[in-house]
């Protein structure tokens, strides 16, 4: 009977320590403008972390805001999870603006680091022009969806409608003061410890959270998700479609170049897939065709740089203008545009340059290269009849003034295989 009790408790010590070893908090870090890259990591991490039974979830959050709709596809995950999700605003001057605030406040437990701030959350256009009533429509949409969001987490409805119809902002201590947030964490180790024993409310019910000597797995975003989260930058997508339009025409322009083509195609495919989460105005692609247009035509046709300063002025213009919208997180930088414009005029300017100097190059094949050499009359030459020899050749020839035998010739004109020259003071 003692040998059945000792096996029970070594049994139930070794099933404890197991249990106690396997308690597991899953970290996952969103820096930046929430797109479907972000949303799409942290519903994977959130999967893991149901996979895995983790204890927890901690999302370390830095965002000026993003996409509505990733932004719910996030918010979505977050309420229907069992397992207790933290959002972290961190690290120190980090913020959770815009969707962040809607994240945050989603997070069976909220926390931010010291000289964090979280609000301005009101809905901004992307993509089209908003009338008053579409812009009333948008924000109490948005106002409705916060509110119902603050009410299930027990926090501050108020505050959280104003940070939508007003664009209220608060630091961590007005947030902890106001009821925005549960706690105010130094770092990750000290959020861990803080959130160990807090009762939150899942979709399965009430869950005491047991972080104490719980393993940290910290869960990057693959190469994927990095790939598509770094090709959804306005600035990239602008670099890539300049790219992919350069490309192309150089191919067009010489058939059988191949290597401008295939980078001309990846780059406009990979163009294509950020534009798709971006508000492309149409009119502006156009004018950035139209201006490479303009460059083209200046190789063909001698306009002295008129349609080289159109072109710029069109490039400048669209890419200004290309993406529709009042959000600075869907601007292009000024330190893009000016040097890929400035690029694209040098590139074609030299290229307007060669081919000048090729039209004005003296021809150094056919009867034009005759024009201007010397030679010497081998007969007497008048306006009828002469022989000249140029170029180790015998030629006939014909000129305006009378020219003796063996006199100095030069070449001013061919007509047929009669050579007209004069002679060389």
């Amino acid at each position: 009977m003692d040998v059945k009790k000792f096996l029970i408790i070594i049994l139930f010590s070794l099933f404890f320590s197991c249990t106690v070893w396997a308690k597991e908090v899953i970290v996952l870090t969103v820096d930046g403008v929430i797109n479907p890259p972000h949303s799409e990591y942290v519903i994977k991490g959130i999967k893991k972390a149901h996979e895995l039974k983790a204890e927890a979830l901690i999302i370390q959050l830095d965002t000026p805001g993003g996409l509505d709709t990733s932004m719910r596809d996030i918010v979505k995950e977050i309420l229907n999870s069992n397992i207790p999700v933290v959002v972290y605003v961190s690290p120190k001057g980090a913020r959770a603006a815009s969707a962040g605030a809607f994240i945050t406040l989603s997070a069976h437990v909220a926390a931010m680091a010291p000289g964090t701030n979280i609000g301005a959350a009101h809905p901004v256009a992307i993509g089209e022009k908003m009338d008053k009533t579409i812009a009333e429509k948008i924000t109490n949409d948005a106002v409705a969806y916060i509110k119902s969001i603050a009410e299930q987490r027990g926090r501050n409805v108020e505050w959280a409608e104003q940070a939508v119809r007003k664009s209220i902002s608060s630091t961590e201590k007005e947030a902890l003061q106001k009821g925005v947030i549960d706690l105010i964490a130094d770092d990750l180790n000290a959020l861990i410890k803080a959130i160990h024993g807090k009762k939150v409310k899942t979709v399965l019910g009430e869950k005491i959270i047991n972080t104490k000597d719980a393993k940290v797995n910290e869960i990057k975003m693959n190469f994927r998700e990095r790939l598509l989260n770094f090709l959804s930058n306005p600035n990239i997508a602008y670099i890539l479609l300049m790219i992919g339009i350069y490309g192309i025409i150089f191919e067009l322009s010489n058939p059988g170049a191949i290597f401008p083509g295939v980078i001309g195609a990846i780059s406009l495919i990979l163009a294509f897939y950020s534009l798709q989460t971006l508000p492309l105005n149409y009119a502006a692609a156009g004018l950035i065709l139209l201006g490479i247009i303009l460059f083209i035509l200046e190789l063909k046709f001698a306009s002295y740089g008129l349609l080289t300063l159109g072109g710029v002025v069109c490039v400048l213009l669209g890419s200004l203008m290309l993406f529709d919208t009042a959000n600075p997180l869907f601007k292009l930088s000024l330190s893009v545009i000016i040097p890929v414009t400035a690029i694209t005029a040098l590139f074609f300017g030299f290229l307007l340059r060669l081919a000048y100097k090729a039209h004005k190059r003296k021809p150094v094949t056919g009867i034009e290269e005759l024009i201007g050499l010397r030679g010497i009359a081998k007969t007497d030459i008048d306006s009828h009849k002469g022989m000249v020899m140029v170029h180790g050749e015998l030629w006939q020839a014909v000129s305006d003034e009378e020219i003796k035998k063996d006199e100095e010739v030069v070449v001013e004109d061919v007509k047929g295989l009669t050579l007209k020259v004069r002679r060389i003071s």
